[in-house]
């Protein structure tokens, strides 16, 4: 038989049912993975949206932060100012009792036993 003989319409058939169905094969493998990249791009999508929103509130989040910070930093300096008071009111008190001890003993008056123990100065 000739080359050409084996080129039979049997063969021919043949090869055109193998080509047709290796052509829907990879047609499903094709649509298959069209349909997972459409997936993906949806996806990409979805989640760029969500970065940018994350992104978002964690700077609004930041700000907030920032503005509790301040507050925070402002009433620690409040409180600390208001212990400086007491500590200056306290001084001046003494300083006040020290000055009163030192006028009542140049007068020559006798010191009068108080609550506030100022008779205790002089001994």
């Amino acid at each position: 038989m000739p080359a050409d003989a084996g080129s039979s319409p049997r063969t021919v058939e043949a090869r055109a049912a193998v080509t047709a169905s290796l052509a829907s094969i990879g047609g499903s493998v094709d649509s298959e993975m069209r349909a997972r990249a459409a997936d993906l791009h949806s996806n990409s999508a979805a989640i760029l949206k969500q970065e940018k929103e994350l992104a978002k509130q964690t700077a609004a989040l930041a700000k907030q932060s920032a503005q509790w910070q301040k507050l925070a930093d402002a009433s620690t300096k409040k409180l600390n100012e208001l212990g400086d008071i007491q500590n200056w009111a306290e001084m001046l008190e003494r300083d006040l009792l020290v000055l009163e001890e030192t006028m009542r003993m140049v007068d020559g008056d006798e010191a009068p036993d108080s609550a506030s123990g100022t008779g205790d100065l002089r001994e």
